[in-house]
């Protein structure tokens, strides 16, 4: 959760308020994350959804209240 997410491949979970998403994190604030989803960016809502990152080949799922902060806010306190 130390690591930039903007870039990495995302999958969000089946949520019935988001569907299914899947993409490249393309930006992030405290509350949302924002996805290129083919042609077009989908903004999903970080706390009611899970993720499920790929990062260096490996799936990483966390929950979006987890990284429920602002990006760089949430470096410096994991650090």
């Amino acid at each position: 959760m130390r690591s930039e997410f903007i870039g990495l491949e995302v999958e969000v979970m089946p949520n019935p308020g988001c569907g299914n998403v899947r993409g490249t994190v393309v930006d992030e604030t405290k509350n949302t994350i924002i996805v290129r989803a083919g042609d077009r960016e989908v903004t999903v809502p970080k706390p009611t959804n899970e993720f499920l990152f790929t990062y260096q080949g490996d799936k990483v799922l966390i929950h979006g209240s987890e990284i429920q902060h602002r990006p760089e806010d949430r470096i410096k306190k994991i650090r």
